[in-house]
């Protein structure tokens, strides 16, 4: 049966109802459950305060009262950063904005230059391209569905049960085209390495980074770093300059 099921009613106030409006809806359907949890949470943490506190020389009351504040706290930050990690995929957020903010705070002060917005003209756009000391990478940002399963099973990365082919090869296509045109216009023999920034989903990757037919997925907090442990060539400071003025030059800036 199209768009439902013989076995299931079909709920009138759901139909239509995009996957990031369903998310909303039921976020804040379990608010009250949310605070219910985070009281109990408070209590255990006001009662464990009292036991504990005496015998580490504190009066048992203020470290109840500080120990049970601690722990609500830190169960309403960790439902913030739950519900913030979905901001891009909800369209409350850009993800090539946070990303590029978050390479300019790690990598500026270490010698590299962020450019935001890039095309090859009649080509491929990304959303980065970073030239620094350790080589050149473009970092595009994509964002799926917070129970979206990010794998990689021998050399094939996979999105759930789809495969990651068709991701992999267009960004691995813009670097090569970006690549051959940087090399062609400076002199300079440039290999480009693809990142996909991946807003929400989940990496099934320790640290958060995963690398798989030629293209490495992180999350985007994870991808300035990734870039400075991952040198793929040895660029003096002129060389970087050179790289730099040539892209502002040639490669078209995306609005």
């Amino acid at each position: 049966m199209p768009n439902g099921s013989i076995y299931v009613p079909r709920d009138e106030k759901f139909t239509g109802a995009s996957p990031q409006n369903l998310y909303e809806t039921f976020w804040f359907a379990g608010r009250k459950n949310r605070l219910r949890v985070r009281a109990a949470v408070g209590v255990a943490g006001l009662v464990l305060g009292n036991l504990i506190g005496p015998r580490l020389g504190l009066n048992g009351f203020l470290a109840g009262v500080a120990l049970g504040g601690l722990a609500a706290l830190t169960d309403l930050l960790i439902a913030w950063r739950l519900h913030e990690r979905t901001a891009v995929w909800r369209g409350k957020r850009r993800g090539e904005v946070r990303t590029g903010r978050l390479l300019r705070l790690a990598l500026r002060r270490h010698g590299y230059r962020v450019m935001d917005g890039r095309a090859v003209p009649g080509e491929a756009s990304i959303d980065h391209l970073v030239i620094g000391p350790g080589g050149v990478w473009i970092v595009d940002n994509e964002a799926w569905a917070p129970d979206v399963l990010i794998a990689r099973y021998g050399e094939r990365l996979f999105f759930d049960e789809k495969f990651g082919t068709s991701v992999a090869k267009g960004l691995i296509g813009a670097a090569a085209s970006m690549a051959a045109l940087l090399s062609r216009e400076t002199g300079i023999e440039v290999t480009i390495s693809p990142v996909l920034a991946v807003h929400s989903g989940r990496i099934k990757a320790r640290g958060g980074v995963l690398a798989g037919e030629g293209l490495t997925v992180a999350y985007p907090w994870r991808v300035a770093g990734w870039i400075r442990s991952e040198r793929t060539a040895e660029l003096t400071a002129d060389e970087i300059e050179l790289l730099a003025r040539t892209a502002a030059r040639i490669l078209r800036r995306m609005t």
